[in-house]
């Protein structure tokens, strides 16, 4: 069993727990124990672009910390806004001595001066580069029958260039995943596009509007579901499904699942591990005509 540092961020410990429990059974059926960090705090959810807006970056740094005090030079994250705010933090004091010595100033009680010598590892990251797909596929125990997925990547994944974990135009990460999972990604033309983020809270009816435009597109292509990798593109994508239904007569509600839940089933995993109670749009039907469940 390989023992990796694992940061949950705050969403997961509450609404995403389905995104959580989904890939920690995973991890432990592909060998790895997720060890979480002691004493974690919010990331900060967003970058802060501001030059000199140090104070922000405080709180993805104190993680880092953590993992060194962990014994750590990885930490792990599945959350896609977790994973950018972090990197893009730690981009930043790795290429700027001033920067990094004026946040470990900031952090003066803590015992652990941090170094800018810790990676940060996305989930898709270690099954990709770490363990591959070609040893993950030899691990399936479960595939289903003709499942036809929309593969849905949003913003944090992939921009900027100099974090993203794959192509910003045209990922293909998941649908390798897919692959070895024995599942048929579908060609996806809205796969990198805005949910809408936090507009949701001020502007309900305009991401309604963005899920509308992106899971119609998804059926189009035939699609069975689609998989996210970010709480607040699940949120988006499946509890705004009730308003796109209320705007759009024409709206059929879609399935909207995380790439964890079908990995998990794939290994084998316990379906009251998927957490689909937490679902708006329950997956389970699809699934189990497809012969997952």
């Amino acid at each position: 069993m390989k023992t990796i540092a694992y940061y949950p961020g705050c969403t997961l410990k509450n609404t995403a727990k389905n995104f959580e429990d989904s890939a920690l059974c995973a991890l432990d059926r592909l060998g790895y124990e997720a060890k979480e960090l002691a004493r974690w705090n919010c990331c900060g959810t967003v970058f802060s672009l501001a030059t000199d807006d140090l104070m922000h970056h405080v709180a993805p740094i104190r993680n880092l910390v953590r993992a060194k005090e962990a014994g750590s030079d990885t930490i792990l994250t599945l959350c896609a806004m977790c994973y950018n705010t972090l990197k893009r933090a730690n981009e930043r004091v790795k290429n700027d001595a001033e920067s990094l010595e004026k946040i470990n100033n900031f952090m003066d009680t803590e015992t652990v001066k941090y170094a800018g010598d810790v990676r940060v590892l996305h989930l898709l990251e270690i099954l990709r580069d770490e363990l591959t797909f070609p040893v993950l596929a030899g691990k399936v125990v479960k595939k289903p029958n003709g499942l036809k997925v929309a593969n849905y990547y949003g913003c944090l994944l992939v921009r900027p260039k100099s974090v993203g974990l794959d192509d910003q135009e045209n990922p293909i990460v998941l649908e390798d995943l897919m692959t070895a999972l024995g599942i048929e990604s579908v060609e996806f033309p809205y796969k990198t596009e805005c949910c809408g983020a936090y507009q949701t809270v001020d502007e309900p009816k305009a991401v309604a509007d963005r899920t509308y435009r992106i899971l119609s597109s998804a059926r189009r292509q035939g699609a069975d579901l689609v998989t996210v990798s970010c709480p607040l593109c699940a949120f988006n994508l499946d509890q705004r499904q009730k308003q796109a239904a209320l705007l759009f007569a024409d709206f059929e509600p879609l399935p909207v699942v995380y790439f964890t839940q079908l990995l998990a089933l794939g290994l084998g995993c316990p379906e009251d591990r998927m957490r689909f109670d937490l679902h708006y749009v329950d997956p389970r039907p699809v699934l189990k005509k497809k012969g997952v469940l």
